[in-house]
């Protein structure tokens, strides 16, 4: 039986519960992309913070990162990223490139 059969069966019994799955299973989609994105912000920072020759490209990276993940977030219904920002150790140098700003927490 594919999930196509199963969910037909559930909507005959009850019509409410076959979208109920679907809707979790997007849901833990959108939890499983928003972890991928914030671990390639995890590397890319950490790449930056190393880089020496390469420092251009990494921060070109990073920022193309952040801002992804940015968008994932407010997508996903997070509008505030100041405690992000501050837990993933995001740079001013790296905000600036998305036209944001850090604000320093009281």
């Amino acid at each position: 039986m594919s999930l196509r059969d199963s969910l037909d069966l559930i909507r005959t019994v009850r019509p409410d519960a076959g979208t109920a799955a679907i809707e979790h299973e997007i849901l833990g989609e959108r939890a499983s992309s928003l972890g991928a994105a914030e671990q390639r912000v995890i590397k890319a920072v950490a790449a930056l913070a190393a880089a020496t020759t390469d420092r251009p490209e990494r921060l070109a990276e990073a920022r193309k990162f952040v801002w992804e993940y940015f968008v994932q977030r407010e997508l996903a219904g997070f509008r505030k990223h100041a405690d992000v920002i501050q837990d993933l150790q995001i740079s001013p140098e790296v905000l600036a490139g998305l036209g944001a700003m850090a604000k320093p927490k009281p």
